[in-house]
């Protein structure tokens, strides 16, 4: 079984699994805002349904915490649920990157993630996959059985955002396996500096925005929120789904 490592380095703690892999960040003096740049992009449905959306939002992949205490904080009409495999990590994120406790709208689940998904239950408005072991692996999350499993999770509304590694051998199969599932209704962003790549895809009524409305959209949130998307916007741009500055998903 892997290790479970904390560095610190210039105000920032990190989450690893037994090796260099950054898993999840924290800066001390912001413990709520999404230190790493893929954290951000995961989030940027949030442009595409704006609030009250999510109604209700799973995470499969705890990591440092990142995106539940986010979404916990500044989305309070979300219910959140998240499934993480490794009970480690869990007491790794309540003591020492202050993820707070479940409560009325934080479930916390220890179990796997893609049986959570394959199983029968409730359906959400945003699904955020993000699970990585030490190896950079993602085993049965990223196969052609938890894409279709996962399309039939969602609400009529639904998003789903994986996180992917956008410069990695495999990245074309990955991103195949989600067209599979969910047509010509998926969106992959060019991959951030660390060479993560959010995919997103949509079910539902098609989604047409303009880009000036995306950047309003962008500027609400950062006021009410801190979180800045606007480099995630400059990549989305450039993800061939903006025809005539407008998205289309």
């Amino acid at each position: 079984m892997n290790s479970i490592d904390i560095s610190e380095k210039n105000g920032v703690r990190y989450l690893h699994f037994g090796s260099e892999w950054v898993q999840g960040a924290m800066r001390l003096r912001e413990p709520v805002a999404l230190e790493l740049q893929y954290a951000r992009d995961i989030l940027c449905g949030l442009l595409l349904r704006p609030s009250p959306w999510p109604r209700e939002a799973l995470t499969i992949g705890l990591g440092a915490g990142s995106l539940t205490k986010f979404l916990h904080r500044h989305c309070a009409h979300t219910w959140q649920t998240v499934v993480e495999i490794d009970a480690r990590v869990y007491a790794a994120a309540r003591h020492l990157f202050e993820l707070p406790a479940p409560d009325a709208r934080l479930s916390i689940e220890i179990g796997d993630g893609a049986a959570f998904i394959e199983a029968d239950g409730p359906a959400f408005d945003c699904i955020l996959v993000d699970g990585y072991d030490a190896e950079a692996r993602t085993g049965a999350l990223d196969t052609a059985a938890f894409y279709a499993a996962a399309r039939k999770r969602l609400s009529p509304q639904g998003l789903i955002a994986v996180n992917l590694f956008g410069d990695a051998h495999g990245f074309d199969a990955s991103l195949a396996r989600i067209v599979d599932a969910f047509g010509e209704r998926v969106l992959a962003l060019p991959p951030c500096n660390s060479g993560n790549a959010i995919v997103l895809a949509a079910v539902g009524e098609p989604i047409e925005c303009a880009l000036d409305v995306l950047h309003e959209r962008a500027d609400a949130l950062r006021k009410r929120t801190g979180l800045d998307l606007t480099t995630t916007l400059s990549r989305l741009e450039r993800s061939g789904r903006v025809p005539g500055d407008t998205l289309i998903l």
